[in-house]
């Protein structure tokens, strides 16, 4: 599941990722929320918190995402990934190398750094 958290404020978006993602969770939940930041404001930032119950992702959420960080490559101007698993970071960091925008990780307990972090 993904799920909008109260820290999203103008172009950052912040959000929850817990349990297991599936393509559904990208294509009604994440893909249009940053669609409408890209429409409106331009390049977003991005603070990604993954919560001790994420066991995962579907086959199709990683196909989604995948396909939606190529297509949007150029619109993100931070992201920061929060406690995710190691798996997680290291496929984060090879998709960086893609982007134009600056990525970092932070462990589960630095979350209030990585929001300063992103809207810097």
């Amino acid at each position: 599941m993904i799920a909008l958290l109260p820290e999203t404020t103008g172009n950052t978006l912040v959000v929850n990722a817990s349990g297991k993602l599936t393509a559904e969770n990208y294509e009604t939940v994440f893909i249009p929320l940053v669609e409408k930041l890209i429409k409106q404001y331009g390049q977003v930032r991005l603070v990604l918190q993954f919560d001790d119950y994420f066991t995962g992702m579907e086959v199709g959420a990683m196909w989604d995402d995948a396909k939606f960080g190529l297509q949007h490559r150029k619109d993100f101007k931070r992201i920061a990934v929060v406690g995710a698993p190691k798996w997680v970071e290291w496929t984060t960091r090879v998709a960086a190398h893609l982007m134009e925008g600056e990525l970092q990780t932070f462990p589960p307990t630095d979350f209030p750094e990585a929001i300063v972090w992103v809207q810097q």
